[in-house]
């Protein structure tokens, strides 16, 4: 967890441990794990209000994660060009350094807003906030969020994501979900990718990577796919047209949509801060039930829109 790498500070939150911070002034003989604590509380409160933001233009927010190389940008240029007559769409990405992703993208008629984390292994929600007041969602349908390339800590932190989405790449091999449970127990779907490698890796088994992570108490879909064969991505295309529609409706009823909040990330968030409630109402737009995960709370939480603040 982020309290023993460090990164919980990040260029996004560094202001709130700064001299004149929020978080600067701790009490005598306060744990780091307490600094943690309230870090966390920040970030989910920001994230709130990004989720209002968003839910404002009726923008869909995907936060993609995965490994480094899983194919995260190449799953997005793929699907960028298949979806381009029928979505508007933005994407933020994040990496240590460098705009390469971004410009990727950029290349492909879409904006892009790169966030260069510095040292930090992923994103957080005051740096995504930086980057919506840099992006016009007017008329935008699907945003995506590329987080930093690191299957650990960005399971941990709410971005103001509607939707989770877990890459495991075949050159993995698959007993990834196995080692980083947190990772795929926040996803709401999976995507089994470079599958045209299959005949060559013959050592990865898709059907052991399934098993994997039903283990996990997990049943968020699992897709296959290959962004170097168009033919292999009807079903992601199309659950990402479901969600978006079921997005809609939720908005239309006065809620929305919420990332997995894992009981890991749980030991570390203050509970019940304001606009972050922690119910377990939910819906299941496609008829994956989340009714048996019984290590975590349940994945997709709708809940009506919380309040904004900056």
């Amino acid at each position: 967890m982020c309290d023993t790498c460090g990164c919980n500070i990040t260029p996004g939150n560094e202001h709130l441990v700064r001299a004149d911070g929020k978080l600067a002034r701790t009490g005598e003989g306060r744990e780091a794990v307490t600094v943690l604590q309230s870090l966390l509380s920040e970030n989910d409160h920001q994230a709130a209000h990004n989720r209002h933001h968003l839910d404002a233009h009726r923008v869909l927010a995907i936060n993609l994660m995965s490994s480094p190389g899983a194919g995260k940008t190449a799953l997005l240029e793929a699907t960028i060009e298949a979806l381009r007559d029928e979505f508007s769409i933005a994407v933020i990405e994040g990496d240590l350094e460098t705009e390469n992703d971004a410009e990727r993208i950029r290349a492909r008629g879409v904006t892009a807003i790169q966030i260069a984390t510095g040292s930090a292994c992923h994103l957080d929600a005051h740096m995504v906030h930086d980057a919506l007041h840099r992006l016009d969602l007017a008329g935008v349908d699907l945003l995506f969020i590329e987080n930093v390339g690191n299957l650990v800590c960005p399971a941990s932190f709410d971005l103001g994501q509607h939707r989770n989405i877990t890459l495991l790449s075949v050159p993995e091999g698959d007993d990834k979900p196995a080692k980083y449970p947190v990772m795929f127990r926040a996803a709401d779907l999976v995507l089994l990718t470079k599958t045209d490698l299959l005949p060559y890796l013959t050592e990865f088994s898709p059907e052991r990577a399934t098993r994997y992570l039903r283990e996990l108490a997990s049943d968020a879909p699992l897709l296959e796919l290959s962004t170097r064969s168009t033919d292999t991505l009807g079903s992601w295309l199309e659950w990402l047209r479901g969600e978006l529609a079921g997005q809609r409706e939720r908005l239309a009823a006065g809620r929305t949509a919420r990332p997995d909040i894992q009981r890991d990330g749980l030991r570390l968030h203050a509970i019940d801060h304001p606009g972050h409630p922690h119910d377990h109402s939910h819906e299941h737009p496609h008829s994956h039930s989340h009714s048996h995960r019984q290590n975590r709370p349940p994945a997709g939480k709708d809940t009506a829109p919380a309040g904004s603040g900056d």
